[in-house]
């Protein structure tokens, strides 16, 4: 038996590890993204001698990047992964971008996941969740709870700082890796989302990161841009803006430096 306890975000099972978890939910579907959270997942589910296969939802809204770390870990871990196209772009309740865009978004990735997974005769979804994750009131959360998606990094009290040590010390070569938003969240609520904005979205944070920035985001406002940097790179991107907005030229109106990552 194990205590159950509840912490800032949410409900923990003292003494439950992922091995036991595994031990005792011997067959899973992981709802994959590439990021440190779902990598390490998918690695401690293959690790521990379980039958789970990836399942990667591409869309419009990850860069493409995501599926190429994607690819890399589940090789790397030895696990099978799928790809399941998807045009997230064809819901107008998504392309709308309400304040709960993300919901709606969540219901069609992980109702497409699910159906694809039960298919192949997997009954249990899981994702990376993590017991650092603040899930009050976020409509993706809300989705995964009404669609039954368990979260066993979470469920075990595993937090986003642990993740990333045992990630390192597995040799994910995610385990440093920022967390990184959809395309999507840089375009305001109540703005129409496009393939263009998108695609726009990925070319200006693709020339940021060539310049070596990280954990950064380039959110649009009306046809301007305004980019967000991490603290300890502010001084960087205030000293290099001159050659930002060359690279950006032509994409924008204006750029500016807007401030600081949370």
């Amino acid at each position: 038996m194990f205590s159950v306890v509840s912490g800032a975000n949410g409900e923990y099972n003292i003494g439950m590890d992922l091995g036991l978890f595994f031990r005792e939910n011997n067959r899973a579907a992981v709802a994959f993204s590439g990021g440190v959270d779902s990598s390490y997942l998918l690695y401690a589910a293959a690790a521990s001698g379980a039958d789970v296969t990836a399942y990667y939802a591409r869309s419009q809204f990850p860069p493409e990047f995501e599926l190429e770390d994607a690819r890399a870990v589940a090789e790397l871990a030895g696990a099978e992964m799928k790809v399941i196209d998807l045009d997230v772009l064809a819901d107008e309740t998504i392309t709308s971008n309400p304040e709960d865009r993300c919901y709606h978004c969540k219901l069609r990735i992980m109702g497409s996941i699910i159906r694809e997974a039960a298919a192949d005769g997997y009954g249990l979804i899981i994702d990376g969740t993590n017991a650092s994750d603040d899930t009050d009131d976020r409509p993706g959360t809300r989705a995964l709870r009404e669609l039954g998606v368990r979260s066993p990094l979470r469920e075990c009290g595993i937090t986003k700082d642990e993740v990333r040590r045992l990630s390192r010390e597995a040799g994910l070569p995610v385990w440093d890796k920022p967390a990184y938003a959809c395309l999507a969240t840089r375009i305001p609520h109540g703005e129409k989302i496009t393939a263009e904005k998108l695609a726009r979205t990925e070319r200006a944070e693709t020339m940021m990161a060539e310049m070596g920035f990280r954990d950064f985001r380039v959110r649009m406002r009306g046809d301007k841009a305004l980019i967000q940097v991490p603290a300890d790179q502010y001084d960087k991107a205030s000293g290099e803006m001159e050659e930002i907005r060359k690279r950006l030229s032509g994409m924008y109106s204006r750029v500016d430096l807007d401030s600081v990552t949370s």
